[in-house]
């Protein structure tokens, strides 16, 4: 019973047959999304050998999702949710199709291949808030953890592997035959989308334009579990990002090997996929607040003492101790935000969620980069492990609301 408890409780899977369709149907979708990453950034290396040009494909994702964000979760809060994601579905399958028809046909010029990428994250700024709907129209209180573990871990298990089946598609079939791969993927994501109910925004649907805008961000700043939960999250983001850091740790302390650079990376993803897997240690807590905040709390302790480590096993290790922390940090975090979130706001905090969880680590790079600049890579990373420290503490002991919050037990009741 002990072991059963531990490990990742599946059952949001057996109890919502709509649940199983969607995650069967986005974890392909994300396969393919990371198959096509690699083929892209193949393409685009291929076609200009610049580095500037590789690193404005991650511009060219990230840039719609913030621009357009609040306000694509404003719209999701206004119509069926089911069909707006449908809607953006279709739109990413497209997108990927004329990637595919790029590739086999003739490439087009670069930047024609980054207007398509631009174009497909449009089409993610809206789904993205929608998808986060989902989960709790589809299961009960007690299960939003477990079905936020499920989720991420389909996610990381992408991560970790999609970029290598990408590699080898586009060695075998070209970057044409990758990105067509990726089109098909998305008839799983339409079929899981095709499983849910219609999804209508509730009573209370969000005002036109800029008004359904402000009153979501006004939501976000008067509830302080909300605030918290994402101040949190750009504490552990913003202040302590190591990933642009790792070239320079690894000259400064490792010799420059460039398998131990390779290892950083999958360091950290074997350890979330690891706390995934084991998730039940933690989505049966009562308090996931306590839980985001620990996880968080973890996460820039363990960084502070990989920038202190001098061996490159012990800073692996830690490394993978970063990855667990953060899975449950995230997961905690998105059962406080969809628990305390009113169903007519779920799309605009949702919005706000994946405008924090892209720019937030996107800032944070830069942030390493500049103090590593100024000192060295050991000093940013310490020093943004330390200051990830104190600010969560300082959140922790400025939000009540955040430490207290509890999930509802089956019953009904709130859990003490």
């Amino acid at each position: 019973m002990g072991l059963r408890r531990t490990l990742i409780d599946v059952t949001p899977l057996r109890s919502s047959r709509a649940f199983r369709r969607l995650w069967f149907g986005q974890t392909l979708s994300e396969f393919g999304s990371q198959m096509t990453f690699v083929a892209v950034m193949f393409q685009v290396w291929e076609m200009t050998e610049s580095a500037a040009w590789t690193g404005a494909v991650g511009l060219a994702q990230a840039l719609p999702l913030v621009a357009l964000g609040l306000w694509a979760g404003s719209l999701v809060d206004r119509v069926d949710r089911r069909k707006f994601y449908l809607l953006t579905v279709s739109g990413q399958a497209v997108c990927s199709l004329l990637l595919a028809l790029q590739g086999i046909l003739g490439y087009l010029p670069v930047a024609g291949v980054l207007g398509l990428i631009a174009l497909q994250s449009c089409f993610v700024a809206g789904g993205g808030p929608a998808s986060r709907t989902f989960i709790p129209y589809l299961l009960p209180d007690h299960q939003l953890a477990a079905g936020l573990a499920l989720r991420r871990i389909s996610f990381q298990g992408a991560m970790l592997i999609g970029p290598v089946l990408g590699g080898l598609i586009v060695g075998g079939l070209g970057v044409g035959g990758c990105y067509l791969i990726d089109a098909l993927t998305f008839v799983a994501a339409l079929y899981g989308a095709f499983g849910l109910p219609p999804m209508a925004p509730g009573e209370e649907s969000a005002r036109p334009g800029l008004h359904g805008v402000i009153d979501g961000l006004a939501f976000l700043v008067r509830t302080p579990v909300i605030r918290g939960a994402l101040l949190t999250d750009l504490a552990t983001t913003v202040l302590s990002m190591p990933i642009s850091l790792f070239p320079l740790i690894n000259e400064e302390r490792f010799g420059g090997n460039p398998g131990t650079l390779g290892l950083f990376l999958t360091a950290i993803a074997v350890g979330g996929v690891t706390a995934s897997l084991l998730s039940g240690a933690f989505t049966w807590f009562p308090r996931p607040g306590l839980v985001m905040l620990g996880g968080s709390a973890a996460w820039g302790a363990a960084l502070t003492l990989f920038g202190l480590a001098s061996n490159r096993w012990v800073g692996l290790a830690l490394l993978a101790v970063a990855g667990a922390a953060d899975t449950i940090s995230v997961v905690s975090r998105s059962t406080v935000v969809q628990m305390h979130t009113p169903q007519h706001l779920l799309g605009r905090v949702g919005a706000a969620e994946q405008i924090v969880g892209h720019a937030g680590p996107d800032i944070g790079n830069m942030r390493g980069g500049l103090v590593a600049d100024a000192t060295s890579g050991a000093a940013a990373v310490v020093s943004g492990g330390l200051l990830c420290l104190g600010a969560v503490a300082a959140v922790g002991a400025t939000t009540a609301e955040l430490r207290r919050s509890s999930v509802k037990s089956p019953s009904g009741k709130t859990s003490a």
